[in-house]
């Protein structure tokens, strides 16, 4: 899909008021698309709606939870119904949980992934579909669906469990909704993306959780700590949520399935893939950085 393509095309984007849902709004605006922008968050999806307004994009706004199927469904509906087709979804929501995998609660994981799996689940279900039917009725159609996930997806960091199984899950999703697209047609592709530390607010993504899912107890020790550490991470980041969206749009125009915000996190991959083919342990993915390891493991048994 090039850049004359994507003018007038209609793009679905969850997770739309902040990170990189806010910057593929905006960067779609520039393109000319006609946007359906979803989020759980009013206020600030409110304010993308503004932007991309003052940009000249013709656009919507949903308040949607991805983890409710109806929700989704109902987004699909809308754009529809305003719009009268869909070109290319941004399955974009996401949130984080930290923290030793056995010290986290039911809720966490009903929360986690709720949004950041079945999220996704249900943007495929919901659009997929409608997409497949416009390219059967116009063979000069062309569809793309851009999943979110992480370099999490592909590594597996301690403390991040919850994450980690989310990501991997997306990417397990994404690479079988590639090669099952492929045996329908040639007008509809899709790409998981898959970025490391970019200040997105990821850390702070706990404001939107629902209070029927909110953390019963306190945060202990090793979420504590490892919070800390994701904040660090993310808010130190060099490459921006701007830059993650460009290089998504020239994936998207380049039918590329990879899109990886830091090649150089690469290495770790292919460590980890080394290590499943020799059939060994995991290797720590800390041995680069001298003293994390030994850091934690003192503040974790202090």
């Amino acid at each position: 899909m090039s850049d004359d393509t994507m003018k007038g095309s209609v793009a679905v984007i969850t997770g739309a008021a902040s990170g990189f849902g806010r910057e593929f709004a905006l960067l779609g605006a520039r393109r000319g698309m006609r946007l359906v922008l979803a989020d759980i968050q009013a206020d600030a999806l409110a304010a993308t709606l503004a932007d991309v307004q003052a940009l000249g994009a013709e656009a919507i706004v949903r308040t949607v939870d991805v983890a409710d199927a109806a929700q989704v469904d109902a987004l699909a509906h809308a754009t529809l119904q305003q719009f009268g087709s869909v070109h290319t979804v941004f399955n974009n929501a996401g949130v984080g949980s930290v923290g030793l995998i056995w010290e986290n609660s039911l809720r966490d994981w009903q929360w986690t992934l709720g949004v950041n799996l079945w999220g996704v689940v249900h943007g495929v279900r919901a659009f997929v579909p409608l997409m497949l039917d416009a390219a059967k009725a116009d063979p000069g159609y062309r569809g793309h669906i851009v999943n979110t996930a992480s370099m999490a997806g592909l590594l597996n960091p301690p403390l991040s469990g919850i994450y980690n199984v989310s990501k991997h899950a997306v990417v397990a999703l994404t690479e079988t909704l590639h090669h099952d697209l492929a045996l329908v047609g040639d007008q509809v592709h899709c790409s998981v993306l898959c970025p490391y530390y970019v200040p997105t607010g990821i850390h702070v993504s706990h404001r939107n959780r629902p209070a029927e899912l909110a953390s019963e107890d306190p945060a202990t020790r090793s979420q504590r700590l490892a919070h800390s550490m994701i904040e660090k991470a993310v808010t130190s980041g060099k490459v921006s949520a701007a830059d993650v969206a460009q290089m998504t749009f020239e994936a998207i125009e380049q039918r590329r399935f990879y899109i990886v915000s830091h090649p150089q996190a690469l290495a770790g991959v292919l460590q980890r893939a080394e290590d499943i083919v020799a059939l060994r342990d995991p290797v720590d993915p800390f041995s680069q950085r001298e003293g994390v390891r030994e850091s934690l493991m003192e503040a974790l048994r202090r």
